[in-house]
């Protein structure tokens, strides 16, 4: 079997030279091109790209750039990439983050010396500009979990303001309103978005959230399980706890239980997500669901589309929305927000 410096030998050239034109960078002169491209087809060579970017310079295959895969938020968005990519016949190629902004441009120009147009890209710390940028860059660059007017139609993203506001109608429709909030201390829109949803609907009942019950901590297991332990320490009287997403609602309950708490018989507790874990707790979480991998499917017939047929996408935004998913973690209390306003019979300490 031929190797790239069985390439760049009968062509003349280095292997870097070979390495360009497989990859389709333009840093390569015609002449050179037509001897590399002659000496591919004689010795029958087969790249690791796709060799039809040989012809258009454009392989048929789709990046990833998530911050973490090993996270199963980011595992179910892969899941549903790749399902739709093969679908399609694209390959994906996939590159972690690691939550760092120079990482994520590292992993993006990986994808680019892999001649590589179509890019899904969940991006939570590069700025407006850079993304803005980089679309004008990969014809096929699709932001997940996201909305930028300037880049508005390569935008997949949630409303995670109205599932914000969701839960909260929920908890008040089930009797409770003494609620407090576990929330992640990164710095993407996420949670700020949640929170200020869930506050929007509590003012409108007449009811406020003390700066004590909304606490910000690592978004994994042992940070919400630390945060909860903080909030019993506090004596803090209340009858249901919202976390971030489902790692960390796990951890409020695991807490809550090692303090002989009962969930949802004295405390009641809501994710964010919907990941396999809910089922796999006890009890089954109350969640919303995050149509992650739908939107991941999505995604890739976005920037398929972007690339092979960019006239046919308008100028629209590509918007989801959560859905709430009721489990065994909350409590209906029997009386709602009507008869609770101003009692806070339905609140139990949590001190330990």
């Amino acid at each position: 079997m031929a190797t790239i410096k069985d390439v760049a030998r009968l062509a003349g050239v280095s292997t870097a030279t070979v390495s360009r034109v497989v990859h389709g960078l333009d840093l390569v002169s015609d002449k050179a091109r037509i001897k590399v491209q002659k000496a591919i087809a004689e010795l029958n060579y087969r790249p690791n790209t796709n060799a039809r970017a040989l012809k258009s310079r454009k392989a048929e295959l789709i990046g990833m750039v998530t911050p973490n895969l090993s996270a199963p938020f980011f595992g179910a968005l892969a899941s549903g990439i790749e399902e739709a990519a093969r679908k399609h016949n694209y390959k994906v190629m996939m590159r972690n983050s690691l939550y760092e902004t120079e990482t994520e441009i590292e992993a993006i120009e990986s994808l680019r010396e892999h001649g590589c147009q179509n890019i899904i890209l969940h991006s939570d710390f590069s700025d407006d500009e850079t993304l803005t940028r980089l679309a004008e860059e990969f014809s096929g660059l699709v932001i997940v979990n996201r909305f930028i007017p300037a880049i508005a139609n390569r935008c997949v993203w949630l409303d995670n303001q109205t599932g914000g506001r969701m839960m909260a109608e929920y908890l008040l429709r089930s009797g409770h309103t003494d609620i407090a909030f576990i929330s992640s201390t990164y710095k993407n829109r996420d949670p700020v978005d949640r929170l200020k949803g869930s506050q929007q609907v509590l003012m409108e009942n007449g009811l406020n959230v003390p700066d004590s019950r909304v606490i910000l901590t690592d978004p994994d297991i042992q940070g919400a399980k630390s945060a909860t332990k903080a909030l019993i320490d506090s004596g803090a009287k209340v009858s249901a706890i919202v976390a971030y997403n489902d790692m960390m609602a796990v951890g409020v309950m695991n807490a809550l239980q090692e303090a002989g708490i009962q969930v949802p018989e004295e405390v009641s507790v809501m994710g964010f997500d919907d990941l396999f874990i809910c089922l796999a707790c006890h009890p089954h979480l109350t969640t919303m669901k995050y149509p992650v991998a739908e939107m991941g499917a999505y995604a890739t017939s976005l920037t398929i589309e972007l690339t092979n047929k960019p006239d046919t996408v308008p100028s629209r935004t590509h918007l989801f929305m959560p859905e709430l998913v009721a489990r065994e973690s909350v409590l209906d209390l029997g009386e709602g927000i009507a008869k609770n306003k101003g009692d806070d019979s339905s609140a139990s300490s949590i001190a330990s």
